[in-house]
């Protein structure tokens, strides 16, 4: 029997090159004859590179280039044509056709439906499906038999792995005959079918020209025995990446299945090969090594197993030329990562030819590194593509399920503001009329969902919600549009119907098509033009011919599941990508070679992986199943890490916190570190990438860093207000600069979205429930006082009591209020106290140098006092301000509430001395309400409180004065909104200001 001939090449030599150049030297320079010769890669990309690589060493001139082809994608056709004539062949490859991956899952999903408590929504069906076609991939890799599953779990095992090898027999039973019935097989049976069936020809008549194999690992065990059969073909090779010819026959037994040679080593003993048996590839002389094979040796001492460790005490002398052109890089953060391999990149670029890649399992990694190149406008090349739901029109269509299977504030305008979304609108014009829905009905306690309920919103909203009359009726015209171009999936879901799953494809893509209409462009353009929208269209195809057959749902189902089915898909650009720079994953960057490569993301759990948790299986189920362990995905995670770490120029980089973690160095870091520190060259790694931190770091900072002043505006008298409420004076004097941005600039702060009902809301509820049942009985108290403030407080809250967390905390809170408020109000009616007007507004008109200024009040409770004099109340929710605020004047509200109602200038009430001024601290705790009286010469501190008003406002009309920010910082209000406007964080802590 001819002995297999096995060859390899070092990580050091650029493999398709020194493959390309071998091939030449072991077949001659005569076309024909090169080809006549078949190349089997591990990869498409890998076939691209090699073809690449012919062509450099023809230096351009035309040349018929070998049969190249993937192991794991050879054609199917002509592995029938290689097997016609063939005994006991019936003419051809009879294996079926493999099913769709889409098809696969949703048939997968409908199982999993059937089974009773797994599932509770289609979505959820929908995932645990893609894992059982992952498991199912695994299982047919490996050629092992589902059958063996009901001998796998022995009693001593937990029921919750009984359940789950239970529920794994719809495998065994129901899988099966489905794919009979369809007459389909597996995409990864199909795949070993061809790998047997072409090994089976080559075997029986092997081919007239030279065969090669190389850069495979054998991992996939149909292509393993692929691999055997070539090597022992007449005119048959192997060539293996990076096998180490230079170990020793210790640590070549000791190989566990983290290292990097522990793939090979099984490969090898699959087709028959001692490891002593394997030669280097012949290269000629003109293809010369990227790094020095020292190199290679030093990772190689550092990854060796672990017990064999002991040989690092003997480690024969290390030269620091050995660290040439490999640096390490820990940034402080993914960011500075990120953004320091993008000035690495960019450096590149100086060199007319020079290229460099980024091969990193961290896809945050590379989308941040791709967004920092477009600093200088250069798309960079990332293999991985950008997923299809955060493609402009993949997360269209995703956000216009969401939003019409919850229509609340968040999910509706994360659809409006979409670039595709227009509404057969000019496209400006829609964003204005979308953000002026969004600032009248969307800022604050969420309104009712659905686009009717937003539409009586608009029509009931107060008139401060649109800055001019006609903006109501626009908007309400706007929601009017967006029911006519969403109407029939609103309305199918709204109705709450079950539509075939071709049914909603149709109602989505015709509500996303009347959506996107622009007025001058139809949807059906703007959607599916560019690459994502033909991605998108092959993927709706797709689904559209797999939904045969998948039973009914509801819109709310349809929106979760067409989430999950796009997750895992991909769009790789075709144009205007940079063809010097890449970024690569693990698998794509395989026998790739450039100048400069950045192998990043070296944190452990990240490069190497975390084992992922197995939802079926666990590890000693695995093990006596026949799959293999997380640790040979290690291994061959290391030995791509090994093979990159072959180029010219190599920066090991990592970030020492992620998202504000600290990180944990790659061990395969660590193990280098303690190898360097053996060898006396400790720390050398790092140095020389170190500068790039700096530079990184310098990139954005300002050449000059002046000292922030605090804001001190000085606008026209004729642009100051004239008019402020009691409440704002305070904050006139406390913080000029926030009556300056609110009532010169106009600027107001704006509600969270969708937000939680909050401080105010309380107060607002409170204040509402109190002053209808004084008004309602302002003289003697009903007998079931306690229960008519109680169903008044419900009426308060509305809608915001069926909220859990309203109902648990805030209701109690109430009703300790009432019925502390229903003891007070008897004892204060008793003696002859009572209300006179609750929620009233006044005003009085003060003098001012620029003309008369007005001072306006919204009086919480005025009551009169048994002496005839009046009584202010004020309710507070928080805390009340206190009595020395009161005195010093910086808590006018009540004195000039009292400086109001001694004018007569509150509506109905005459013109009377204030008696009594009091906070009614409602807070529910404990006590539930507290009084907290003014105890201070009443007509004094309303005098007081007037004088001080004229002379502020007597201050303020003087143009040189300013409207400082935060002037008294012992008096800073406890909040402002225009704290940021104003830069208080920046002045503040540059000790300009005391």
């Amino acid at each position: 029997m001819t002995r297999p001939a096995i060859f390899t090449l070092p990580p050091t030599l650029p493999f398709v090159d020194a493959l390309a150049a071998g091939i030449v030297e072991r077949i001659g320079e005569e076309p024909l004859a090169l080809s006549r010769a078949t190349v089997l890669l591990p990869t498409a990309r890998a076939v691209r590179s090699l073809r690449e690589a012919f062509l450099r060493l023809s230096d351009g001139r035309p040349v018929l280039l070998p049969r190249l082809a993937p192991l794991g994608e050879v054609d199917a056709d002509d592995i029938s044509l290689t097997m016609e004539g063939l005994a006991g062949s019936a003419g051809g490859l009879d294996v079926p056709p493999a099913i769709s991956p889409l098809r696969r899952q949703l048939l997968l999903t409908q199982l999993v439906k059937k089974v009773p408590d797994l599932a509770a929504t289609t979505a959820q069906a929908a995932n645990l499906a893609k894992e059982l076609a992952k498991l199912l991939d695994q299982v047919q890799t490996e050629r092992l038999d589902f059958a063996r599953l009901h001998d796998l779990v022995p009693e001593d095992y937990s029921e919750h792995w009984q359940i789950t090898l239970k529920f794994l027999e719809i495998l065994t039973e129901l899988w099966p005959g489905i794919l009979g019935e369809l007459g389909l097989v597996d995409p990864a049976v199909e795949r070993n079918a061809r790998l047997a069936a072409l090994a089976k020809a080559w075997e029986a008549v092997p081919p007239q020209g030279p065969v090669i194999a190389a850069g495979s690992t054998g991992s996939i065990p149909a292509a393993a025995d692929l691999l055997a059969v070539v090597a022992r073909l007449p005119q048959g090779c192997v060539v293996l990446p990076g096998l180490d010819l230079e170990t020793d026959a210790a640590t070549w037994a000791a190989l566990d299945e983290a290292h990097p040679q522990y793939g090979l080593k099984q490969l090898l003993a699959r087709l028959g090969v001692e490891w002593e048996e394997a030669r280097p590839w012949p290269v000629p002389d003109h293809v010369h090594h990227r790094s020095s094979p020292a190199r290679t040796r030093l990772l190689a001492e550092a990854l060796r197993p672990a017990e064999t460790t002991e040989a690092w005490r003997d480690l024969p002398p290390v030269g620091p030329e050995v660290l040439d052109n490999l640096f390490r890089l820990d940034a402080p953060s993914s960011q500075e990562e990120a953004g320091t391999i993008a000035l690495m990149f960019r450096q590149v670029l100086e060199t007319p030819g020079r290229t460099a890649a980024l091969v990193t399992p961290d896809r945050n990694l590379a989308r941040r590194v791709a967004m920092e190149m477009r600093r200088w406008g250069i798309e960079v090349d990332d293999s991985a593509g950008r997923p299809l739901a955060q493609t402009p029109v993949g997360s269209f269509l995703r956000l216009l399920a969401d939003a019409a299977a919850n229509p609340a504030p968040v999910p509706l305008l994360s659809l409006l503001k979409h670039p595709l979304a227009a509404a057969g609108m000019e496209g400006g014009e829609f964003k204005l009329r979308v953000r002026d829905l969004e600032r009248a009905v969307f800022r604050g306690p969420r309104p009712a969902e659905g686009l009717d309920a937003l539409r009586s919103a608009i029509e009931l909203a107060e008139d401060r919600s649109f800055d001019r009359p006609a903006l109501r009726g626009a908007l309400v015209a706007l929601v009017d549009r967006l029911r006519e171009r969403m109407g029939p999936m609103l309305e199918a879901i709204e109705d709450g119907v079950e539509l075939p799953l071709t049914g909603w494809l149709r109602l989505h893509i015709q509500s996303a098509e009347a959506l996107a209409q622009t007025a001058e462009e139809t949807g059906a353009a703007r959607i599916w033009r560019h690459e994502d929208g033909e991605a998108t269209a092959r993927f709706i195809d797709e689904l559209r011919e797999a939904a045969h057959g998948f039973p009914a749902l509801k819109g709310p189902d349809y929106a979760a599941l067409i989430e999950v089915l796009m997750s895992g898909l991909s769009v790789r650009p075709r144009f205007g990508l940079h063809p010097r720079l890449h970024i690569f994953g693990l698998m794509e960057a395989r026998l790739q070679q450039f100048d400069l490569v950045v192998l990043a993301g070296l944190n452990e759990g990240t490069w190497p992986p975390a084992p992922a948790a197995d939802p079926w299986m666990s590890r000693p189920m695995r093990t006596r199943f026949g799959l293999p362990s997380p640790e040979q995905q290690i291994g061959q995670t290391a030995h791509d890490f090994a093979m990159a770490a072959g180029a010219g120029e190599v920066v090991l980089s990592r970030a020492q916190r992620v998202e504000g973690t600290p990180t944990v160095p790659s061990r395969w870091l660590l193990r280098l570190d303690a190898v360097l520190d053996r060898a006396g060259l400790a720390g050398r790694l790092r140095a020389p990438a170190a500068r790039w931190l700096g530079i990184q770091a310098g990139l954005d900072w300002p050449a000059e860093v002046k000292p922030c002043a605090a804001p001190a505006p000085k606008p026209p008298v004729e642009a100051r207000p004239r008019k402020l409420s009691v409440t704002q004076i305070e904050t006139w004097m406390r913080d000029p600069y926030a009556i300056y941005a609110r009532k010169v600039l106009n600027l107001q702060a704006l509600e969270e979205i969708d937000a939680d009902p909050g401080a105010a809301e309380r107060g607002q509820i409170l204040h509402q429930a109190l002053d209808e049942f004084v008004r309602a009985w302002p003289d003697k108290l009903p007998a079931d006082a306690l229960d008519q403030l109680l169903a008044m407080g419900r009426r308060a809250f509305g809608p915001l009591l069926e909220q859990p967390g309203v109902y648990a905390f805030w209701w109690p809170r109430f009703e300790k209020v009432a019925q502390w408020f229903i003891g007070i109000e008897q004892e204060r009616r008793r003696g002859g106290t009572h209300p006179l007007a609750t929620e009233v507004w006044g005003k009085v008109e003060l003098p001012g140098p620029a003309g008369p200024f007005t001072l306006t009040a919204k009086a919480d409770r005025i009551d009169r006092l048994g002496d005839g004099g009046l009584g202010l109340v004020d309710y507070k929710t928080g805390t009340p301000p206190s009595p020395k605020e009161v005195r010093l004047g910086m808590a006018p509200q009540l004195p000039l509430e009292a400086v109001i109602a001694k004018a007569g200038g509150f509506d109905g009430v005459a013109a009377a001395d204030v008696g009594n001024l009091a906070f009614w601290r409602l807070s529910g705790n404990d006590p539930a309400g507290e009084i907290k009286e003014v105890r201070e010469d009443l007509p004094a501190l309303a005098e007081e409180a007037r004088a001080g008003l004229i002379e502020l406002i007597r201050l303020f009309d003087d143009p040189d004065t300013a409207y400082a920010s935060v002037p008294r910082p012992g008096w800073a209000p406890r909040y402002t909104d225009y704290a940021h406007l104003a830069r208080v964080a920046e002045w503040s802590a540059g000790g300009g200001e005391e």
